[in-house]
């Protein structure tokens, strides 16, 4: 293969390892507090700040998928405005507009599942090794988005309406996905499958910790500055970015590795 094909077909999001989960937890945990700090601590509104998270995402996804190779900063960039986008946009839909969140949870989880079958009938794999070219970029930042929506309005759901509290419902998402890294080792379910399964439980596991960080302390939280918390987090997000080894998935990977 000669340079030129190697960089036609160049995946531009990272490798999935166990540094990817851990900047991926506190993306999603800034995306709550991130979220929140728009829309209460600044009082914005959820439609406000929806708007601006979304103009931020739709230009980094422009920007990402112009790209010819994996750039670290402007991947998890643009993660980060998919869950803070994802916050407001969950907060609006179960609050603003009266779903609430088992009825918001439910048609987000069928809007995720009807992406993921989109882009499986349209490229014939929802692998993040195939994204490597404009549809198929397309499709894993749309069901990433809707994914990170989801993630709020189920990490809502577990600590409000199930009763669990904050950190109960934290601990409910950190047990699933230990049940998934069971199933990745003892078992031979799809790779793919399993991604998806963490990815999408990872935003409610951040969401809880970041409600428990931000939210008043008599509603369970710890009264943290939202925008001191999404500071430090996102110091500590950039600090891993260049800590931790950063590189591109390849072609040749055709299960992602929770």
């Amino acid at each position: 293969m000669t340079q030129a094909e190697a960089r036609d077909i160049a995946i531009k999001v990272p490798a999935v390892t166990l540094g990817f989960w851990i900047i991926k937890i506190l993306a999603t945990t800034l995306g709550e507090t991130g979220g929140d700090t728009l829309s209460m601590t600044f009082d914005l509104g959820y439609l406000v700040s929806t708007g601006i998270f979304l103009v931020l995402l739709v230009a980094l996804v422009a920007l990402q998928i112009a790209a010819r190779k994996f750039h670290p900063l402007l991947y998890w960039a643009t993660i980060i405005a998919s869950t803070t986008a994802g916050t407001t946009m969950a907060d609006f839909a179960t609050r603003s507009l009266g779903i609430g969140y088992t009825g918001g949870s439910l048609l987000l989880l069928a809007l995720v599942l009807a992406s993921l079958a989109l882009w499986r009938a349209a490229l014939g794999s929802v692998s993040v090794a195939t994204v490597h070219e404009p549809r198929a970029e397309l499709f894993y930042w749309i069901t990433i988005t809707i994914s990170q929506t989801l993630g709020t309005a189920l990490g809502d759901w577990m600590a409000d309406d199930g009763g669990l509290g904050y950190l109960g419902a934290a601990a409910v998402f950190a047990a699933l996905l230990a049940v998934i890294v069971v199933l990745y080792y003892a078992t031979h379910v799809s790779r793919v499958l399993l991604f998806w399964a963490a990815f999408i439980l990872t935003r409610p596991l951040g969401a809880a910790v970041g409600d428990f960080l931000d939210k008043p302390l008599d509603h369970g939280g710890l009264d943290l500055s939202r925008p001191l918390a999404s500071a430090v987090l996102g110091a500590a997000i950039l600090a891993l970015i260049f800590i931790l080894p950063q590189r591109a998935e390849t072609r040749r990977t055709s299960l992602a590795r929770p």
